[in-house]
């Protein structure tokens, strides 16, 4: 790593989302699921392997891992899961439309979430986006991380 400190700052980052996901319910699976989706749309290999890896440990099944893709077509997820996944894709692909989170996902994942889990969840998809931008950037090779 280059600048220095970046990095436990980075890490200091992540700690502080899992502490506030535990404070305001936002379950762990939850957090595996959006983080593997958000790299999926930024093609961020290290962080597909890491996220499916770590989603499988804390109870994820073979098809919610295989169907994160395509969750809107299968019976794998609950209602709160898709409403965070809905808030993952729309707040990674920000400029794919002129409202980037429409009211109809903002609305429904606070169904879901209260505010405090709401500022966590955002939180988590803007870190798991700079995350999959850097390994992308310095073309980090997925599993290589694990060894």
């Amino acid at each position: 790593m280059v600048v220095t400190d970046a990095m436990p700052a980075l890490h200091g980052l992540g700690k502080a989302i899992n502490s506030a996901a535990g404070e305001h319910g936002v379950p762990t699976l939850t957090l595996d699921l959006v983080y593997l989706r958000a790299s999926q749309i930024n093609g961020c290999s290290v962080c597909v392997d890491m996220h499916s890896r770590d989603a499988k440990k804390v109870g994820a099944t073979d098809e919610q891992l295989w169907g994160v893709a395509a969750w809107r077509e299968t019976p794998f997820f609950t209602d709160a899961e898709r409403a965070a996944l809905a808030l993952a894709e729309s707040t990674t692909r920000l400029s794919d439309r002129s409202d980037p989170v429409p009211d109809d996902v903002w609305e429904e994942v606070s169904k879901h979430y209260d505010e405090g889990a709401l500022a966590t969840l955002i939180l988590a998809i803007a870190t798991v986006n700079v995350w999959n931008r850097l390994n992308a950037a310095t073309r980090q090779i997925a599993g290589a991380w694990a060894g």
